[in-house]
């Protein structure tokens, strides 16, 4: 059950948030721009390729490096095929899970590894198949960690991940050395654990600053730096300190609490960002939901409309006391658009409406701002992040 009372009370938040997930929310822009400047750094602005590759392939554990290949190959669009390589292993560990490169892999395809760990063999390992290869390898992962050197040794390149301003660890052993690469190993590990909503950025943008020098997508320092501020707007609209009735985020998340989220989008950016909000609520608030673009979405989840999406059966005993009973779950359509309404175009979002209060079910609607296509997309994934984070304090998720 959701509380909704702890929503306005942000001191009552902050002791709940033990993993500190709204404030990785609150520093997704900041962690855009320490990304542009890890970039910088290691000279991928300043890289003059001599053509595009033929396939980009992406490696990488969890949600955040599922999202990133997820919104690359939106954003590539028909300019180039992205290509996920899912590991595989007994147990999510780290030191378990293998990835391996297609047979068809040579010297003119693009490796890109995304992870907040960095200590997986199966990455190191991974990177050294692609070398011997020849193809070309680029990793965004913490700094002095295995696969940092691992893929160096191999002739790749390393882009440091952008971490928190923030130690993880403010209370760590007096004996512990801050500087050391084991420090921040942990540091990050902790925070890839906690699923702090901030990683995905720290991953995503730099390997957006080095597809913009190949020409696949337009992605070039000055739009990056102002998604970092629609992602700061985005903060100051969602921050604890903002009530309810004025907090999209704080609304969706009330509005979530007893249902079953469809999550409909439209337009290729909006469907990536639903179905990270629907893992997001998996991993973060223990909250199932279903995510689908439109029009498909319209008959794929007709019958959750029309029926019980929480399977309820009261012919096991018509007469019984049901105080103690749960509320039956129902289906909320929450419909996630890439443009403004405005924008003109097709659109399924009339027919989605008329489905939906057709079937008396009850309807939530995101759509960003006008502004560029990463903006726009920034803007949905923040909204949402918050929202998932609120859900998962509030009802006392895995906060």
């Amino acid at each position: 059950m959701l509380d909704e009372s702890l929503l306005d009370e942000p001191e009552a938040l902050a002791r709940a948030d033990r993993r500190g997930l709204l404030r990785g929310a609150a520093e997704a822009g900041a962690r855009v721009r320490t990304a542009i400047r890890h970039a910088t750094e290691a000279g991928l602005t300043d890289l003059k390729p001599d053509g595009r590759p033929r396939a980009i392939l992406i490696a990488g554990p969890g949600t955040a490096a599922v999202c990133v290949a997820d919104l690359l190959d939106g954003l590539a669009g028909a300019g180039c095929p992205v290509v996920r390589l899912a590991p595989t292993g007994v147990a999510p560990a780290a030191g378990a899970l293998r990835w391996a490169l297609p047979g068809w892999v040579g010297p003119v395809d693009l490796l890109l590894i995304a992870t907040p760990d960095g200590t997986e063999p199966g990455l190191t390992l991974l990177a050294e198949q692609a070398y011997r290869r020849g193809c070309t390898v680029v990793a965004v992962a913490p700094a002095r960690t295995p696969l940092a050197e691992g893929v160096e040794g191999s002739h790749g390149l390393t882009v440091p991940l952008a971490t928190s301003p923030y130690g993880a660890y403010e209370g760590v052993h007096d004996g512990a050395d801050r500087d050391s690469g084991s420090y921040e190993a942990r540091r990050v590990e902790d925070e890839a654990a906690s699923g702090a909503p901030c990683t995905l950025w720290a991953l995503l943008v730099p390997l957006l600053v080095l597809l913009d020098r190949t020409g696949l997508i337009a992605a070039p320092v000055d739009v990056l730096q102002k998604v970092a501020d629609r992602l700061d707007r985005v903060a100051e609209r969602c921050g604890p300190a903002i009530s309810t009735y004025s907090n999209p985020a704080k609304t969706l998340a009330a509005e979530l609490a007893d249902a079953l989220p469809l999550i409909w989008t439209e337009g290729q950016s909006a469907g990536a960002a639903g179905r990270r909000f629907a893992a997001t609520l998996a991993e973060l608030a223990g909250h199932a939901a279903l995510a689908c673009e439109l029009p498909e979405a319209l008959p794929a989840h007709g019958a959750l409309l029309a029926g019980n999406p929480g399977g309820g059966d009261d012919t096991d005993d018509f007469f019984r006391d049901r105080v103690d009973d749960q509320a039956a779950l129902r289906a909320r359509v929450v419909l996630l658009r890439d443009r403004p309404v405005d924008a003109g175009g097709l659109s399924a979002a009339p027919a989605a409406r008329e489905l939906a209060h057709g079937h008396d079910v009850a309807l939530s609607e995101l759509e960003p701002e006008s502004g560029d296509e990463l903006e726009a997309l920034a803007e949905l994934i923040a909204v949402t992040d918050f929202a998932a984070v609120y859900l998962a304090l509030a009802s006392g998720g895995r906060s």
